[in-house]
């Protein structure tokens, strides 16, 4: 993404929104109470920003909204939660070691987290002009599969797909990008996809019309993390094989296998009345705070308590038990 562009062209204004903003972290942890609701341990460790009403069951009854007394985002109206798996680095020696997170451009100072996007249309769509409907109290969803490991099996585009092969100077950004059209009945589904489809021809950026059995536009959700793998780019650390050293926490050195988790939470009517402003990145309508509030919330039950961080044997759970080391 090309950020200066997109800072010049919100000086013109919008018919309608596309806000973009911070959520320092909340905690990591190794549960999901999406998949697997009420288990703890998860096979494999998570990220997780937003609001402080997170916890290992997230009843969908519940209102999150109202429940949150803090939220880790910039718009103090969104308690929703967003979570990814966490990257790891592999060494030579065979240990491994959390690469932590680092602000977006724009969130500075902020504790790790990811920035989050809602779009009317595509991110290089500087107009955005088209009617969505916000997600509801009790929606939640997933993309990806944890267990992919070909590239026939992830869909991508247009990031690449796969890991980097030779360190980078600035790190790794991954994104996640939520499907758009939804049944308009169901807030879940037993897999948490079913309810959601892709546009029935094109594509969302290119403004494509939902199918029937999904008529209903909802904004495009987007997860950007930022992970500081400039800790790790000494190549003597690296495999001597020069196989990549990078790996998700599910056990998944290909990383086809990135996935991302909502839970919707924003206050009321908040999400919708943004989308139906002039929000272009920053949104008037929209309560902030700032990042030192969004800092201090956290979440502090440990629900799982094993180490996370320093040089590990293993990754928490173990998912790598079996796979020849590199």
């Amino acid at each position: 993404m090309h950020w200066s562009s997109l800072t010049a062209l919100a000086l013109v204004a919008p018919s309608t929104a596309l806000i973009r903003f911070g959520c320092s972290q909340l905690t990591v942890q190794r549960v999901d109470p999406l998949v697997n609701p009420g288990i703890s341990p998860f096979p494999h460790l998570h990220q997780i920003i937003g609001g402080n009403a997170f916890n290992i069951s997230m009843d969908p009854r519940e209102d999150i909204g109202e429940k949150a007394t803090c939220t880790t985002c910039q718009f103090s109206e969104d308690f929703s939660n967003y979570w990814t798996a966490v990257l790891f680095f592999r060494a030579r020696n065979g240990s491994y070691h959390r690469v932590l997170q680092v602000p977006n451009i724009g969130f500075e100072g902020s504790n790790g987290g990811m920035t989050v996007y809602y779009m009317q249309d595509g991110l290089a769509n500087y107009q955005q002009t088209s009617k969505v409907t916000a997600f509801k109290q009790g929606f939640r969803m997933l993309i990806g599969e944890a267990s992919y490991r070909s590239k026939q099996q992830a869909t991508r585009f247009p990031e690449s797909m796969n890991f980097p092969t030779k360190p980078c100077p600035a790190g790794i950004m991954a994104n996640v990008r939520f499907p758009t059209c939804w049944d308009g009945k169901n807030l879940d589904a037993p897999d948490h996809m079913s309810h959601m489809a892709y546009p029935e021809s094109g594509t969302f950026e290119s403004g494509g019309p939902c199918p029937a059995s999904h008529p209903v536009r909802v904004p495009q959700l987007m997860y950007e993390t930022i992970w500081d793998t400039s800790k790790f780019n000494d190549k003597e650390l690296w495999p001597e094989d020069g196989s990549q050293p990078f790996v998700w926490s599910m056990g998944d050195h290909t990383g086809f296998g990135s996935h991302g988790d909502y839970i919707f939470g924003w206050k009321g009517d908040s999400l919708q009345r943004a989308m139906d402003s002039a929000c272009y990145v920053k949104c008037p309508t929209l309560k902030t705070q700032s990042v030192s509030a969004m800092n201090k919330c956290k979440y502090n039950e440990v629900l799982v308590d094993e180490p996370i961080d320093g040089w590990l044997d293993s990754i928490p759970g173990n998912p790598m038990e079996g796979m020849k080391m590199k």
